[in-house]
């Protein structure tokens, strides 16, 4: 697996990240475990989690087992040292029995989230590096972007993080470009760490016409991290779980929601032929796509439930894009 500069820091990690969000819950520990040990020995190094991973799989769940899982999985190999441990904190859920379905998942309208004041940083920090069995992260989120708390509270928090040694760089995921614009604004103005990530939706369907979402890559935030490339794109459900692979599946799944339309179909059209004619499935064709993707350069993060699916995707690794097949992705679309 390549290895790829994290923005402008100096610091190299696997050109795609490993997604832990159902390990300990949806997915088990010994399945977890083996895809964990496949992930470190194909030259993997981006580990992905938060606080609040899985809260809505398990009753009585607040979240942190996935944390507690990589916990307990570094503590028996001792590769705390092979691997970029990034965890997130601001989405962890206070109401999280009321906002629970029966028989998993949530009702996200009902959701509050603990937000990204600095006493509930500094708590949730300490409590993930006690889950995860070490003194420090190497990526820190804001999870879900606080529009009521005061940036600087939530900077100036982030900053004495990053001073005390428990985390090396901070991130954002979920967030409008004005909010980063700003954030990047603070940290100049009063020498805090910037943010090196931000970690949003994106894959190769473009967001439909007069979609309002934060999470979801738009053109111009696109725009804005072709002009900032100190700021790394962690693209989250590149393959919009898995729906590429599956017409049948596409109808009524809800991601479709974000998608649907004329550019979404004619797109999907040349994926799915320019996938037949290579020999791969669109999902490996769209992970492929992805990291070839130079302005800006995206590390997609994959975030198997099997070790079928993990391995799956591999083949997306070695698979070589011409700049005419390259283009001709590009150019589809209404």
């Amino acid at each position: 697996m390549k290895q790829v500069e994290l923005g402008r820091t100096g610091q190299r990690v696997s050109q795609v990240g490993l997604g832990c969000m159902l390990m300990g819950t949806t997915t088990d520990e010994e399945t977890s475990v083996a895809m964990l040990d496949r992930f470190v020995e194909a030259g993997g190094t981006f580990l992905d989690t938060a606080n609040c991973y899985c809260w809505w799989e398990r009753p009585g769940s607040d979240g942190g087992e996935s944390e507690a899982l990589l916990g307990r999985w570094m503590a028996r190999g001792r590769r705390r040292d092979r691997v970029f441990l990034a965890t997130k904190a601001a989405g962890l859920v206070v109401n999280a029995d009321e906002a629970r379905l029966d028989g998993g998942g949530a009702d996200w309208s009902r959701v509050r989230f603990d937000g990204a004041g600095a006493k509930t940083l500094r708590t949730s920090i300490d409590d993930s590096l006690r889950r995860l069995g070490t003194d420090h992260v190497d990526l820190f989120y804001i999870h879900v972007d606080d529009r009521e708390t005061p940036l600087e509270e939530t900077l100036e928090a982030l900053a004495g993080i990053v001073r005390s040694g428990k985390a090396r760089y901070i991130g954002w995921s979920n967030v409008r470009t004005w909010r980063m614009e700003r954030i990047r604004a603070l940290c100049e103005r009063y020498g805090w760490p910037t943010p090196v990530a931000l970690q949003q939706q994106h894959s190769y369907l473009r967001p439909r016409t007069g979609l309002d979402a934060a999470s979801v890559v738009d053109h111009e935030q696109l725009d804005y991290l072709r002009a900032h490339d100190d700021l790394s794109l962690v693209a989250y459900s590149p393959i919009l779980r898995g729906i590429y692979d599956d017409a049948a599946k596409r109808r009524g799944h809800w991601m479709m929601e974000r998608y649907a339309g004329p550019d979404a179909d004619a797109r999907l059209s040349v994926l799915g032929e320019t996938a037949a004619e290579l020999g791969v499935t669109p999902n490996q064709l769209v992970l492929a796509w992805l990291l070839h993707q130079t302005s800006p350069r995206a590390i997609p993060l994959i975030g198997p439930r099997t070790l079928e699916q993990y391995e799956a995707s591999l083949p997306a690794l070695g698979l070589a894009l011409s700049p005419d097949l390259l283009n001709r992705l590009d150019a589809a679309g209404a």
